[in-house]
């Protein structure tokens, strides 16, 4: 058994997100640029092409029938004036949900195809569940996009240790929380939080993600993480859900009063979520 938490400080954490792809770093700017009113398509194509890798996916992802495609664009300012600022962060999410899971989680027995489903999934459902709330649907699915982000980050850290870290094993850990917490000293949900506050996400979605399993009772009063759980309820129905959360998933009246949902509201968000969930998967095959 290991010493919890020797190896994996909170600076050895971000040094591993700091590897990732620099798609984080796109998205937090890119919130931002749609925060403000007065920001141009130029300046977003400007900011896309920093990552010759995402824009190239972007724009492949562009000229698929889920964004309007037709004509063979490609260059990344066609792409994003076909889009325009009502799709583009549904368009920039799902060329980096397929970057991010290009190969699966070992230490959690997660399949690459299964993680982008999940990210997907998640990202869409709870972006549904939004607009129903009447609440911004971009830092919903902004939140459900990178919900698994804590689950990459450490299988990254376990990488490093396969000599005592051992893998993840439902008969023996109920969650994935309670083992992390062992092996690593950290939950994923805290990871999560801890790299979107390192590069600048609204602070409320790190503390969404922080709080969306709902474990404590004052997790409850954030919405954001009320409406993700909820959310995941809804992947959960899709069989999209990941093996080790499904304990958390459970739809009560409580939690769709907290995140401002109705019954009625459930099945309307399952019905968009899926039908953008294919569209999506179509657009990444095609």
């Amino acid at each position: 058994m290991p010493v919890v938490g020797t190896p994996f400080s909170r600076e050895k954490l971000l040094q591993i997100a700091r590897a990732l792809p620099a798609d984080l770093q796109v998205l937090s700017a890119l919130g931002e640029m749609l925060q403000d009113l007065n920001s141009e398509l130029d300046e977003i194509a400007t900011l896309l092409r920093r990552d010759v890798a995402l824009a190239a996916r972007i724009v492949r992802i562009s000229n698929s029938p889920m964004f309007g495609g037709g004509g063979q664009i490609a260059a990344i300012e066609d792409a994003v004036n076909r889009v325009g600022f009502g799709e583009i962060l549904k368009l920039v999410g799902t060329a980096t949900a397929s970057r991010f899971t290009e190969r699966a989680l070992a230490h959690y027995d997660i399949g690459a195809l299964m993680l982008r489903d999940n990210m997907l999934y998640g990202a869409l459902a709870a972006e549904a569940l939004a607009r129903s709330a009447g609440v911004d649907p971009r830092p919903a699915y902004t939140a459900g996009l990178l919900r698994p982000l804590g689950l990459m980050v450490l299988d990254r850290a376990g990488r490093g240790h396969l000599h005592w870290t051992e893998r993840y094993a439902p008969a023996r850990w109920p969650t994935y929380s309670a083992w992390e917490g062992s092996m690593f000293g950290f939950d994923n949900c805290e990871v999560s939080g801890l790299i979107l506050d390192e590069w600048r996400f609204p602070q409320e979605v790190g503390a969404a993600l922080r709080a969306h399993y709902l474990g404590r009772p004052a997790d409850r009063e954030q919405p954001l993480a009320c409406l993700l759980n909820v959310a995941g309820g809804l992947t959960q129905q899709a069989g999209r859900a990941l093996n080790g959360e499904l304990t958390w998933w459970e739809t009560t009246p409580e939690k769709l009063r907290a995140a401002g949902v109705t019954t009625d509201d459930l099945e309307t968000a399952a019905e968009a979520a899926t039908a953008a969930f294919e569209a999506a998967v179509a657009a990444l095959a095609a």
